[in-house]
């Protein structure tokens, strides 16, 4: 099959399948590792880069924990922290970030929880993502907004892989470790 008729995942997700090959082999020449802990990507984020040659040197694992207990009995969220905010909420993120790392035992963590769509979802609006990067010394996160209008869930899943494609390129001192001051790797994925 020509490779100018091909599609992966990468193009489909609206990602440079070269910049996430940079990224992989940045972290591969660092020793650094991923897990990921994804909810409304199902996966997504985790095939993402495993559709590049090499991964395996890289990517541990990825938890994929839909429903809300998953997200406490698999990858360890506070049961107290998903009852007083629910499942999509920055700190949730985080947790699952951090848990992803230290179930896996990688040195970088992940975390994707959101609201895909079409509707809200217990008041949270549709689109609404927040997106963590997790390693022992940082905690990055970030927010993509909601909306009140109904969302393509295709849409919002494909952004918060891109967002977070983007969060662990930016991690400071290069994709492994943090240093106050240090710039991220540069590195483009659109």
């Amino acid at each position: 099959m020509s490779g100018a008729s091909w599609q992966g995942l990468c193009e489909l997700l609206g990602v440079d399948r070269r910049r996430v090959a940079d990224l992989v082999t940045a972290l591969a020449a660092q020793g650094a590792t991923v897990a990921a802990a994804e909810s409304l990507t199902g996966g997504l984020f985790t095939a993402a880069l495993t559709e590049i040659p090499g991964s395996s040197a890289v990517v541990r694992g990825g938890i994929v924990c839909y429903a809300t207990d998953l997200k406490h009995s698999l990858v360890g969220v506070d049961a107290e922290l998903l009852a007083r905010v629910g499942p999509v909420d920055r700190d949730v993120a985080g947790a699952l970030a951090t848990g992803a790392r230290e179930v896996c035992g990688a040195s970088i963590g992940v975390g994707l929880t959101g609201v895909a769509g079409p509707g809200p979802q217990d008041g949270v609006r549709p689109g609404t993502v927040f997106v963590a990067v997790s390693t022992s010394g940082v905690e990055r996160w970030r927010c993509l907004p909601g909306t009140d209008e109904p969302t393509d869930r295709w849409q919002v899943r494909a952004a918060a892989v891109r967002a977070a494609l983007e969060l662990l390129a930016d991690l400071p001192d290069g994709p492994q470790t943090s240093t106050a001051g240090a710039s991220g790797s540069g590195l483009t994925l659109s």
